[in-house]
């Protein structure tokens, strides 16, 4: 689910890039802000940082215990993406295993959908190497076909920063989706 949220951050420059008359750019300041939050990818309370939506406040600076870093409290508004059990979500398939397949969607790389969250689909090996899921009526889901899906759990992963996703195309408008002259589609 996309959220609006305001956040407070510190950022810290080093003293080496102040100005010639002592001051810290402003852009500098909102480009390190830029910079940690692409380092910090996500938060297990508010999903993926997708954009600084408006910039608030830049406080004075502080300097550092050590005098070599000015600290400034950022205050903005961004906008995330959490994703909510029972959610629906769009995805691209990317990998194919008999078990399964891997979505990526938005930030999110790691979507998977499991054999038995499909249930009419059946693994087929048509060609080696090109596996695909083939459901009764001939559908298939094969890499690149873009999948509509409900989530159906979510785990944080502290370590890598990032939310695996565990879907599910059991229900009414779910699975593939015909993207007619839609090549290349990416999300």
């Amino acid at each position: 689910m996309l959220h609006e949220i305001e956040c407070l951050q510190h950022v810290v420059i080093p003293i080496e890039d102040l100005d010639s008359n002592g001051t810290v750019p402003t852009r500098l300041v909102v480009t390190n802000l830029l910079k940690r939050l692409a380092m910090c990818k996500a938060l297990e309370e508010v999903g993926y940082f997708l954009g600084v939506t408006k910039l608030k406040t830049i406080d004075n600076g502080r300097k550092h215990d050590s005098a070599k870093f000015i600290d400034f409290l950022v205050a903005f508004n961004c906008r995330t993406l959490l994703p909510m059990k029972g959610e629906v979500m769009i995805g691209i398939v990317h990998t194919i295993s008999q078990f399964g397949v891997f979505l990526k969607s938005g930030p999110m790389k790691i979507v998977y959908l499991s054999n038995r969250k499909m249930s009419n689909y059946n693994y087929v090996d048509v060609d080696e190497g090109k596996p695909v899921f083939m459901s009764n009526d001939l559908s298939r889901i094969e890499k690149g076909v873009l999948i509509r899906f409900v989530v159906f759990a979510t785990r944080w992963s502290p370590k890598t920063r990032d939310i695996s996703v565990l879907a599910s195309i059991e229900g009414d408008s779910l699975g593939p989706v015909a993207t007619a002259g839609l090549d290349g589609f990416e999300l």
